[in-house]
């Protein structure tokens, strides 16, 4: 099995605007198995599109794997490059989701920002998706009327 991951193990070079190219995945040596991978990444931090200051998150990833799955030193790089990228939280949450669909189309997964309050208001986005047609999208159909952000 070749892996085809450029990163790791190599310096790190952090990107200065949002990079999504910067991903890479690997085989799921289970596909066959439906289970959750979860990513916890409490340094998150982007800018307010209309005045520039800084929003720090905890970005919570949750997904059941199917062919691919997302390496995480490229995904820790990744989600450093929103650190200069102007988006509204709820932009940023659903952009992460839909990127991560696109490197890895997992059965299932969900993006869930816990942004810090900033003018006595915090902000938590959830955005999830499930491959349609499956009981993954049921399950995701599910779980977003069912969910209590906490």
């Amino acid at each position: 099995m070749s892996l085809d991951l450029n990163l790791l193990g190599n310096k790190t070079e952090y990107p200065s605007e949002y990079t999504p190219h910067i991903l890479e995945a690997f085989d799921n040596k289970h596909p066959d198995n439906d289970y959750w991978v979860r990513f916890d990444c409490p340094e998150f931090t982007s800018l307010c599109p209309i005045t520039g200051q800084p929003d720090f998150a905890t970005i919570l990833i949750d997904y059941i794997p199917a062919q691919r799955m997302v390496e995480s030193k490229s995904l820790k790089i990744y989600l450093f490059s929103f650190r200069n990228h102007g988006g509204f939280h709820e932009d940023c949450v659903n952009l992460i989701m839909k990127d991560l669909i696109a490197l890895m189309n997992p059965k299932y997964i969900e993006v869930t920002g816990i942004f810090t309050p900033r003018g006595g208001i915090s902000i938590h986005p959830f955005a999830n998706w499930g491959q349609p047609c499956t009981k993954f999208e049921e399950m995701a159909y599910h779980r977003l009327l069912n969910k209590e952000l906490k």
